[in-house]
This record gives structure tokens, C-alpha cells and sequence, in this order.
């Protein structure tokens, strides 16, 4: 079974956008209910959908898989429902993890938020000084969570 395990930060500052290259992100959700998600995303000339089940701790399942970019232009279109999550996704290598740090455009302008990716809960991980407040168990900080309540109307 795939599985996600991260955690997730506000960032703080720009120090960290001189290390790091970004690629624009546009994604969509399919309505679903509870804590499912059904995820369609485009990066660059690469799809993908996702499906991802409720999280217990800082553990969900998490499937994803590569779809035709056309397709993926459809849904988008389509069956998503507005508005769509558009950001620039920066990678960070950094120690024994990888940064992934999303600066939020559109209805998100002004949100920074940095995850990392663990191989488990219990892991360990150097925080950089660009890392603020931890929002892993804050609903609101969620992609899905954004895309039906976007940033700008906090």
C-alpha cells in the first residue's frame, strides 16, 4: 500500500529561495466526502491523479499515478471544482530530506508553506531557519482544504 508521511511548516523569510529551483503546479479536486481526496495535477508537461485516504497521525494512504497530460487538461476543466490550486513548487535537498516549499498564487497569494517527506513518524529532522510554525495538523493549510477555502478569505 503507498503511503504519505509528512509534515508541514509555514515559512518564514526568503533565504531559502536562492537554493532552490521551482516548477508551476496546477491542480484540481474531484468532490469527494470525509477526509478522501481525489487530486488531479499538472506540472509542466506531466500529469498526475491521486488518490489519498484519511490520515491517522501523520500517516494516509496515498496512490498516484501518471495520466495523459490531455486528460488531466480536461478534468481540470471540468470535474475539479474552482478554484484550482496554482503555485511554484520548490525542491530543497537538505541533510537526509527534501524540502518541498509551495509559494501559493491566485485566491492563495501569500501563503508559503514548506513539507518534508519521512520515512516515518518518528523521524527525526533538522529544522532550517526559514522553518516557522508547524501546521501539520491544521486542517486549513491542506491543499483540498485551500482550493474550498482559499487563503485570501482567512
Amino acid at each position: 500500500m503507498g503511503q504519505e508521511i509528512e509534515r508541514k511548516f509555514l515559512v518564514v523569510g526568503d533565504d531559502w529561495r536562492r537554493l532552490a529551483q521551482g516548477e508551476m503546479i496546477r491542480q484540481g479536486y474531484i468532490p469527494t466526502q470525509d477526509a478522501r481526496t481525489v487530486r488531479v495535477r499538472r506540472v509542466g508537461d506531466r500529469a498526475y491523479l491521486t488518490l489519498k485516504g484519511p490520515a491517522v497521525g501523520l500517516v494516509r494512504p496515498e496512490f498516484e499515478y501518471p495520466i495523459p497530460l490531455a486528460d488531466a487538461q480536461l478534468i481540470l476543466d471540468t470535474l475539479c471544482q474552482p478554484p484550482l490550486i496554482e503555485k511554484t513548487r520548490y525542491r530543497l535537498p537538505l541533510g537526509n530530506v527534501v524540502w518541498e516549499i509551495d509559494d501559493f498564487h491566485g485566491d492563495n497569494q501569500g501563503l508559503v508553506v514548506a513539507e518534508v517527506e519521512l520515512t516515518s513518524p518518528d523521524q527525526v529532522v533538522d529544522l532550517p531557519g526559514w522553518v516557522g510554525a508547524e501546521v501539520t495538523h491544521d486542517p486549513r493549510y491542506q491543499n483540498s482544504s485551500l482550493a474550498r477555502h482559499p487563503y485570501k478569505l482567512w
